[in-house]
């Protein structure tokens, strides 16, 4: 665990606290990345947080660089998000998603009683993050993330086809349902909604029953109040 004071080294630019006193979650992140589903997340739940900036990949003497010794300290690979709660550090965004909810389980974001219910989540959480991002990532990685010698243009097409096979396999998972896992919205649902945004904003091909689904989504109140704290 890093000290405090040198947590404190960071720039705290947000915080949303419910009351003096509370103990606040830190989430650090930045725009255009899965620090904002955390973000949603929070603020679905009306849990108190604090939002840290990072950059990427700049000098690590600047104290908000994601290779900066401190925030190594909390996430050894250097990427976000990253959310501290206490002792406990999570760095893996659904990890800390299905956290998030959990600390509210009022919300009812996270299923936590229904065996069914709870399996079919899970189901929807682990299909989304290994068969309908992996191709969106793959093509973000050979398009500008790998270093240009590590590029295989081959790999575009191929993210196209593994894409589209996810959204026919999609199709079945939700039937008719207009939420990920029934009729409510739950953790699952930030996840797929961000996930099409991504594969808009990578202009993959995406049937208009997912656009709208995304549009829907993002007009939610907590959605719209994270669209303003990442901007």
């Amino acid at each position: 665990m890093v000290p405090p004071a040198k947590l404190h080294h960071f720039l705290f630019t947000f915080s949303r606290s419910a009351n003096a006193g509370t103990i606040i979650m830190k989430l650090y992140g930045m725009a255009q990345s899965r620090s904002f589903r955390a973000l949603w997340a929070l603020e679905e739940t009306g849990i108190p947080y604090e939002y840290v900036p990072i950059k990427l990949l700049t000098d690590a003497a600047d104290s908000a660089s994601s290779q900066n010794p401190d925030y190594l300290a909390l996430n050894t690979q250097g990427k976000v998000p990253t959310l501290v709660d206490g002792d406990l550090i999570l760095t893996e965004s659904a990890a800390i998603v299905n956290h998030i909810g959990r600390r509210a389980p009022k919300s009812r974001l996270v299923p936590a009683k229904d065996a069914i219910e709870c399996a079919r989540y899970d189901e929807m959480m682990f299909f989304i993050l290994a068969e309908l991002e992996q191709p969106l990532w793959s093509n973000g990685k050979h398009r500008f993330a790998l270093p240009e010698a590590q590029r295989i243009p081959q790999m575009l097409e191929t993210a196209a086809f593994e894409f589209s096979k996810a959204v026919r396999a999609l199709d079945h998972l939700l039937g008719t349902c207009e939420y990920a896992i029934g009729d409510r919205f739950t953790m699952a649902d930030i996840l797929l909604a961000q996930t099409f945004n991504w594969a808009i904003r990578f202009k993959f091909e995406v049937p208009e029953r997912y656009v709208e689904l995304r549009e829907r989504h993002y007009q939610r109140p907590a959605a719209m109040r994270a669209m303003q704290v990442i901007a």
